[in-house]
């Protein structure tokens, strides 16, 4: 694993460390994916780079390589899952949108048809 930023009170790093077991689905050099403990669809897969930011802009503008790493495993998940053609991908940022945990993540959902609200 790359020497990136962690954080101490963080679950999502604790995860990553393995002080915190998960359902492991896929991992790369810079990201990790495993199923999502509450899951809102049939496949619930959260797509989380080892480097601790706070969200997905963050994550972008402090390393270009972990963001292209991280959707390059979701590339793999949906595959693995066989929900390539049909899914959802999400970032929530900040609490107002959904963010519980404040560390860049994405939610991979899929295995059921969506309807727009």
């Amino acid at each position: 694993m790359n020497a990136t930023p962690q954080a101490d009170d963080c679950l999502f790093c604790k995860i990553i460390a393995g002080e915190i077991p998960s359902d492991l689905v896929a991992e790369n050099e810079r990201a990790v994916a495993f199923r999502d403990i509450n899951p809102a669809a049939p496949v619930h897969v959260l797509v989380v780079p080892k480097r601790h930011e706070p969200n997905i802009a963050a994550l972008a503008a402090a390393s270009p390589e972990d963001l292209s790493a991280l959707f390059a495993l979701v590339a793999e998940v949906v595959q693995q899952e066989g929900v390539a053609e049909h899914h959802r991908l999400l970032f929530n940022t900040g609490a107002d949108a959904g963010q519980t945990i404040f560390h860049a993540h994405g939610h991979v959902l899929g295995g059921t048809t969506f309807t727009e609200r």
